[in-house]
């Protein structure tokens, strides 16, 4: 073999091993991209579902407590926050906020013992229970897929690639005030 057919394989050979590599990790930051979003839905879901248990959950205790109009304002107000809510940033805030205004409705309806034994409060009561359980497990999966394709994007040489085709590093759901979330609003009584 002449030293030109070598050379030329030797090129066609590295051409080819660095196309596949682009090749792979495009693919792979794709994969990683969209399952971050799918994870951001199911997020969104959850929390519409709440949301859409709570004005049920509010006229339930107003029937009871009808004196109560600031803890149901304040409900209400988180409510729409909570919908509101456009990234993992505005939906911290509006997760802070909620867990605030449930433990208050919650401890409003301690006071009401015959409110505690209506089955309509005991199903939205255990609906709301599976909702939350359901948003804690779709914000784990998301900041998971976040984490994965945030540090995919970081590595060398992955950084080369990442910025040129336009994949940009996500933002984690954290919650501001970890304290106040520490312990799911307490439901059972």
């Amino acid at each position: 073999m002449s030293t030109g057919l070598v050379i030329t394989l030797v090129v066609v050979a590295l051409v080819l091993i660095a196309g596949i590599y682009l090749w792979a990790t495009y693919n792979s930051l794709v994969t990683l991209r969209v399952r971050v979003e799918e994870a951001w839905s199911d997020i969104t879901v959850q929390l519409k579902r709440r949301a859409d248990l709570i004005p049920s959950l509010v006229e339930t205790v107003k029937g009871y407590a009808a004196h109560e109009q600031g803890v149901f304002d304040s409900v209400t107000k988180a409510r729409a926050e909570t919908i509101s809510a456009q990234s993992p940033a505005e939906a911290s805030v509006a997760e802070n906020h909620m867990q605030s205004a449930l433990k208050s409705i919650f401890a409003v309806a301690e006071a009401y013992p015959q409110l505690q034994a209506s089955q309509n409060f005991l199903q939205l009561q255990s609906e709301l229970v599976d909702t939350e359980n359901k948003v804690q497990a779709s914000r784990r999966f998301y900041n998971g897929g976040v984490r994965e394709l945030n540090t995919k994007i970081q590595v060398f040489p992955n950084n080369l690639l990442a910025g040129p085709f336009g994949f940009t590093q996500r933002e984690f759901f954290e919650v501001d005030d970890a304290a106040a979330i520490a312990e799911p609003p307490r439901i059972q009584f």
